[in-house]
């Protein structure tokens, strides 16, 4: 006996034949064992994969303790042939477009392959999918020389190479030029490079030609559009280009990426709006229109030249508007009315800085129970302007108006936002920073240069010290709208009459009380009613951000 072999000595082995149905094996020994019993008391007789199994001598014992072997298991496609199962095409298992149908040669039944140079599964539809011999190693092309159809590949020497492309034949080599006249190719080669310089040199004369007819086409709409007539403005009025800013029509489309339809704020008959991101990130309105009005040029050019600081007499006009519009809404109006969100946007102003105040979108009617004690409700308003006793108890009493209008003061008064980041920590909120500020007796620390001179400095005091009574904790604490108008027309005829005459005296003082909640209009100040916002700028837009921002 001898490892590896199986050749009928101790051990024994046959195939089993195609087309069989069933086997029986049986293991004895003509002589019970009993001359070899010392080295093989035991018979063994098992089914088992071909070449999964090498004798070894030591298997005579007990197997070395084997108790299983693998097994091939053969399997058909029913019981039909391909020839008949092709014919019931809802039940033909082959579904693959590239396969094809072999007959079992065990048994009944057919079996599904795919095409040569396909693989994957047959029985699925695209289940065989082409193989890219070139990207196997055996293929028979030279390299770089393959080339792959379906089913099938090819050899193909690339450009400048010949020969057939196959490794067993001519392969591929290198296509060697023929020798020329050396003189002729320096000929070729001048009248080439000629040829060269005179097409750039042409190409670039056009361009230019071309650049110099869009700059004057741009410096001649320039001039039409009043171009001259503005930087005239700027010169004469001693502006800086810092102050007014001409944009070019490269830096308007990049700030409104190509005026993209998402940027769209509004649309009319002569133009729509965008919003426009200049490269510091401050957002700015840009209006593109749709037809040319030589009419309108000068007109706007004198709004341009016109955007100086507001006067301290403006300041004062503005805050003496909006608490007498305040006032009525909470004393004049047949049910108490509290606006809720009373902040410098939703304070407009128009061309001659009539103050309107606007957005009654979150406003309530005040309702009184029989007790006279509030009605709690849910807490609305605006961060920095929000009153701090009705944001921790969610009762709203017309005096969070009242706390609203005191961070508005506070914003006329110095400039600043009622939310900063680029003041300290401590002092975020203007509110806080204002008070602290009047109490350390530091007020003209804080106050807009241009609205402070000799004569006004104690008027302002007065009106910080009212700004200093709204933002009072308690609201109780806190005078009412009516007080705080009344002493801020107070302080306004005392200007007139010791700081110079308002120019703006003649105008008439007007209100904005129109939302959506309140279909009707209502009388306020002398001769004048609602009206509606459109062509109006919000206070903060005038008061409190850079000039250059752009129109």
């Amino acid at each position: 006996m001898v490892n590896n072999s199986c050749s009928g000595i101790g051990c024994c082995q046959t195939h089993i034949p195609d087309g069989i149905k069933d086997f029986n094996v049986r293991a004895r020994s003509p002589e019970n064992h009993s001359k070899v019993s010392e080295f093989n008391p035991c018979s063994f007789a098992f089914v088992v994969e071909e070449k999964a199994y090498k004798f070894f001598t030591l298997d005579l014992q007990n197997m070395q303790d084997k108790r299983a072997f693998p097994l091939v298991l053969d399997w058909a496609v029913g019981k039909q042939t391909c020839e008949d199962a092709k014919k019931n095409t809802a039940g033909y298992a082959c579904k693959a477009t590239n396969s094809n149908c072999v007959n079992s040669k065990n048994s009944p039944g057919y079996l599904c392959n795919c095409f040569s140079s396909y693989q994957g599964n047959p029985y699925l539809f695209d289940g065989c999918q082409d193989i890219d011999e070139c990207k196997t190693p055996n293929h028979e092309c030279d390299d770089n020389a393959c080339v792959n159809h379906m089913g099938s590949y090819s050899c193909s020497c690339p450009m400048g190479y010949q020969g057939d492309g196959w490794r067993n034949g001519s392969s591929c080599t290198p296509v060697i030029p023929k020798p020329s006249n050396s003189k002729n190719i320096i000929i070729a080669l001048c009248i080439s490079i000629s040829l060269l310089v005179l097409l750039l040199g042409g190409s670039s004369v056009l361009l230019g030609l071309k650049r110099r007819k869009f700059m004057k086409l741009q410096e001649k709409y320039f001039q039409q559009n009043g171009g001259l007539m503005l930087q005239e403005h700027i010169l004469n009025h001693g502006r800086s280009m810092e102050t007014t800013k001409i944009f070019s029509n490269d830096e308007l489309k990049k700030a409104t990426n190509n005026y993209d339809e998402s940027r769209v704020l509004g649309k009319g008959g002569y133009g729509t709006v965008y919003k426009g991101v200049l490269p510091d990130n401050k957002e700015v309105a840009i209006k593109k229109s749709k037809v040319y009005d030589k009419s309108q040029i000068e007109q706007f050019i004198n709004e341009v030249s016109r955007a100086s600081p507001l006067s301290s007499e403006k300041h004062l006009k503005i805050a003496t508007e909006t608490a007498r519009a305040l006032a009525y809404l909470h004393f004049e109006t047949s049910m108490p009315i509290i606006h809720r969100d009373v902040k410098s946007t939703n304070i407009l102003l128009d061309d001659n800085h009539t103050a309107k105040v606007a957005d009654f979108g979150a406003s309530r009617l005040r309702l009184i129970t029989l007790d006279q004690t509030e009605i709690t409700t849910l807490v609305q308003g605006t961060l920095g302007y929000l009153d701090p006793e009705y944001f921790q108890t969610g009762q709203l009493t017309e005096k969070s108006d009242v706390y609203s209008f005191g961070v508005v003061l506070a914003e006329l008064l110095t400039g600043e936002e009622a939310i900063s980041t680029n003041r300290p920590e401590t002092y975020k909120n203007l509110a806080m920073y204002f008070v602290s500020t009047v109490k350390e007796d530091r007020l003209l620390h804080i106050l807009q240069d241009h609205i402070v001179n000799e004569g006004n400095i104690e008027p302002l005091k007065e009106v910080a010290n009212l700004a200093k009574g709204c933002l009072r904790l308690r609201g109780e604490d806190r005078p009412t709208m009516m007080e705080v108008a009344m002493e801020l027309e107070g302080l306004r005829n005392m200007e007139k009459h010791t700081w110079g005459k308002d120019n703006q005296t003649t105008e008439e003082t007007e209100y904005l009380l129109s939302t959506p909640t309140l279909p009707f209009n209502i009388d306020i100040g002398i001769g004048s009613s609602a009206s509606a916002v459109s062509g109006h700028d919000s206070m903060i837009n005038q008061l409190l951000k850079p000039l250059h921002d752009g129109r």
